[in-house]
């Protein structure tokens, strides 16, 4: 079996960059190899309420189905999972023995959740979300849950919280942290963010972590370091997540907790690229390696690897950006929120401690952003990020609320 272009990754990088590809090559071959068997369906709806409470139709979380791929001449292998790779001879091979030969390969294998690594944890109703099969694992057991822990002070323990709140369970989360988002939130923004959890009824425990998880096959408790014992009949483990690599030890892939990758999204093997949230990639913007993990980078990298593959030389200069809502605020990231280089803080405030903004700044330029109910600033934000403005003597209007972030375009609008 043989592809002129072979996708190792069957989520949104994987099949943005098939459509890209299909969409400048109309002959070449195109292979996805996905370890899920379903087709592209939307990873974000799954922890998104109107889904997950059954408000809106199940059939809404497909992005593609099966005459798009037929109608694209892409070959879907789902349920499929890449072993080794042999970059000499060009060759994949997966789970069933199967081998694939490739021109040009795409690894888009994204994140695993990171297990919780205590005793008891392979109980029945303990979860965790990445797939499709997880999101109904949990529709299916949540209604009959009546205690329920999240565990992690992350996007998902965020999100399931306040959804199994909303189904009607009492929650607790637990966070190792002192607070919130710790420390990529200042104590403003975290202050913000735990009085609406609070406010919903939801138990925040800061200072811990998980000892063993108590009960016989099912999930009776939890048992903390710190001695203290929590009553649940459900455990929702957001603890990170980890890039599946393992399985390219051998074949001489630069890595580094992930896939290493210029500005171009190529690697250092010949006729490799990587994209979505198992690649590091050299930002040109930033100026440095950034790894992010999340939807919208994850589609526009998918896209600028796929260009890649067919020929252009087209950077990733995306300015990524991720927005989560829950307990009635929103939460939104912008750029990289955790530079590497020593960088400063612009608090922009706002009103009844409902709106904050964090601008983080690193040589007298904008490289990321936290905004609290702020969503309209996005664009403005993500343009100053994305064109490099020299913001050196404009700090007092930055932590203006009142300041017009447009005006420091270098062509504002009218």
């Amino acid at each position: 079996m043989e592809f002129k272009y072979l996708i190792i990754g069957g989520g949104v990088a994987g099949t943005t960059a098939a459509n890209a590809i299909r969409q400048n090559d109309q002959s070449g071959s195109i292979g996805i190899v996905s370890d899920e068997p379903h087709y592209l369906y939307s990873r974000i709806m799954l922890s998104k309420p109107n889904f997950f409470l059954g408000k809106i139709p199940f059939e809404q979380i497909w992005l593609k189905d099966k005459s798009w791929y037929k109608n694209n001449n892409i070959d879907f292998r789902g349920g499929k999972k890449a072993v080794k790779l042999d970059p000499g001879s060009k060759i994949i091979y997966l789970d069933d023995q199967t081998e694939i030969k490739y021109e040009k390969l795409l690894l888009a294998t994204g994140l695993n959740p990171r297990r919780l690594p205590v005793p008891g944890a392979d109980k029945q109703g303990v979860f965790y979300l990445r797939t499709l099969d997880h999101g109904k694992a949990i529709i299916a057991a949540v209604a009959s849950v009546k205690q329920a822990v999240a565990i992690g002070g992350g996007f998902i323990s965020f999100e399931m919280a306040n959804l199994l709140q909303l189904s009607g369970a009492q929650v607790s989360i637990i966070i190792r942290e002192s607070r919130f988002w710790e420390p990529i939130l200042d104590e403003t923004a975290s202050q913000i963010v735990e009085a609406a959890i609070k406010k919903s009824g939801v138990n925040i425990i800061p200072n811990t972590e998980v000892k063993q998880v108590d009960g016989n096959r099912h999930v009776a408790g939890l048992t903390l370091k710190d001695g203290r014992s929590i009553s649940c009949d459900m455990i929702m483990c957001g603890l990170g997540a980890t890039c599946d690599i393992e399985w390219l030890e051998e074949s001489g892939l630069k890595t580094d907790r992930a896939i290493l990758a210029d500005q171009y999204l190529k690697t250092n093997l010949p006729d490799v690229w990587s994209a979505g949230d198992v690649t590091a990639f050299d930002d040109p913007i930033l100026q440095e390696v950034v790894h992010l993990g999340n939807w919208v980078n994850a589609q526009e990298q998918g896209r600028i690897a796929g260009l890649n593959m067919v020929g252009a030389k087209q950077p990733f200069t995306f300015v990524s950006y991720y927005t989560t809502h829950g307990f009635d605020i929103s939460v939104t990231f912008v750029g990289n929120v955790s530079p590497k280089k020593e960088f400063t803080t612009i608090v922009r405030p706002g009103p009844e401690g409902r709106v904050h903004t964090q601008l983080l700044v690193v040589n007298d330029e904008l490289v990321g952003a936290v905004l609290i109910n702020q969503t309209q600033i996005l664009r403005p934000i993500s343009q100053l990020i994305e064109k490099n403005i020299d913001i050196a003597d404009k700090h007092r209007q930055l932590a203006d609320p009142n300041f017009d972030l447009n005006s420091l375009m270098p062509n504002p609008p009218t």
